[in-house]
């Protein structure tokens, strides 16, 4: 039975490997069209379309909802997660998430710094932005941060797990699109952000089932309590 399950396993990591390719291969193909500026009427049709659903309701909704996706908010999340769950023995868990916030947030930086892609400015802003325009830091950052809670919620509770999942994607869906309405990025900057996340996202997801799976030696009751292997009963 064991060997069973570490095949479906490797199996559903060959998948995984797949998707993390062709999302590189789809963050490449974008960022080479952002390079050679051909995105720029696709880009601006899009945010001038959004420019005319604004609403006073809609600017306070879309700047409640930018706020959940502040890189800065997102990386004290994850490190105070991290230090909640080392300190109570949750080794694994802990590791992954300070990494993926920390890496995830430096990542961007880089690509931010690489690219160099100034922002829109096709009408006066309501929020004040900093550095270069992609990928989206909250669109990269929210898929990182927000998808592996989702992902651990949902192995901890697999009753509820497509609930969660779902809620997960609405939530991080509402804050790309929160950058676009209030017209500090671009619609290929958040398009951009969620697809880099998503790969760093499955590398720290596959990085904590290695570990469960092979370097993780203390007790199912001590230690794996969001991890798949320890589901709610």
């Amino acid at each position: 039975m064991l060997s069973k399950i570490r095949s479906l396993i490797s199996i559903i990591r060959l998948g995984g490997l797949a998707v993390a390719a062709l999302a590189m291969w789809a963050f490449a193909t974008i960022a080479e069209e952002v390079l050679e500026k051909e995105t720029h009427a696709f880009d601006t049709s899009i945010l001038l379309y959004i420019r005319s659903l604004h609403t006073p309701l809609r600017d306070r909704l879309m700047l409640s909802l930018t706020f959940l996706g502040e890189p800065n908010v997102l990386l004290m999340l994850s490190v105070s997660l991290g230090i909640v769950l080392w300190v109570r023995k949750h080794r694994s868990e802990a590791t992954t998430i300070a990494v993926t916030g920390l890496g995830g947030v430096g990542l961007n930086l880089l690509l931010k710094q690489l690219f160099s892609r100034d922002r829109p400015l096709l009408w006066e802003r309501t929020v004040d932005v900093k550095f270069y325009s992609f990928p989206s830091g909250h669109a990269m950052i929210s898929m990182i941060i927000y998808g592996l809670l989702g992902y651990l919620l949902g192995s901890r509770f697999p009753k509820q797990r497509w609930l969660i999942y779902s809620l997960t994607f609405v939530l991080i869906a509402a804050i790309g699109l929160s950058r676009l309405y209030l017209g500090v990025h671009w619609p290929t900057d958040v398009i951009a952000g969620y697809i880099a996340g998503f790969i760093w996202l499955l590398a720290c997801i596959f990085s904590l089932q290695v570990w469960q799976q092979f370097h993780d030696s203390r007790p199912v009751a001590e230690e794996k309590f969001l991890s798949p292997e320890n589901p709610q009963e």
